[in-house]
């Protein structure tokens, strides 16, 4: 398997982790600490991200500094479960631009179906960050990156909560070229094609559904 993988081990980001893999969470405990753990992981996501200097007036002179240009990145959103990371990356990058995949998996192939696609214009120029609670069996993500490949973006890189080897192998065996950040890589895909030890299934437990 190729590809680079990067863990956020920081103690609040497994902290927080801990508390939403418990079942007793409730749905909005469980959204707060997906908010809180999202901007957390959001300073190791960027932490390469470019940036140009400007020039700044202090209460005592005049100097320069370096800015990042928010409206050159994008955040592409796995619906349903990875608005909810995108919201909290935009608390520390409010400049961003937001894009939806569209993606549901098929319960009996487990492979990945599109049913919507909206980017920001001109991706080309553009640095892109696909979300998405879980890196599971992968399809979703080999498909989410297979469609934003079609506009050449400058850089894709894929954020998760949580994945395993099995979905971190099916992306990378695809994408090579994609790094994937993440909190925790678990132990294994169950046959229903859920992480173990896991979280659950996301969606329903930010969403409170069934």
């Amino acid at each position: 398997m190729g590809g680079t993988v990067h863990v956020i081990d920081h103690p609040l980001v497994e902290h927080k982790l801990t508390l939403m893999r418990q079942k007793e969470t409730s749905t909005n405990d469980f959204r707060r600490l997906l908010d809180e753990i999202s901007t957390l992981m959001a300073y190791d996501v960027l932490a390469d991200i470019p940036t140009h200097e400007i020039k700044v007036e202090t209460p005592m002179e005049v100097t320069t500094g370096r800015v990042i240009d928010g409206k050159k990145l994008v955040f592409a959103s796995i619906l349903r479960a990875g608005t909810s990371i995108a919201d909290g990356m935009l608390s520390v990058v409010p400049g961003a631009r937001i894009g939806h995949i569209g993606l549901y998996r098929d319960p009996k192939t487990h492979i990945a179906v599109e049913y919507y696609f909206k980017m920001p214009k001109e991706l080309a120029e553009r640095d892109v960050v696909i979300v998405d609670p879980l890196l599971a069996t992968g399809h979703s993500a080999v498909a989410a990156v297979d469609r934003l490949k079609e506009y050449q973006p400058r850089s894709i890189r894929f954020v998760c909560l949580l994945t395993c080897p099995e979905g971190l192998a099916a992306l990378h065996d695809a994408h090579p070229d994609v790094p994937v950040y993440t909190a925790a890589v678990d132990r294994e895909l169950n046959d229903d094609g859920y992480i173990l030890p896991g979280l659950g299934d996301a969606g329903d437990r930010i969403f409170g559904t069934q």
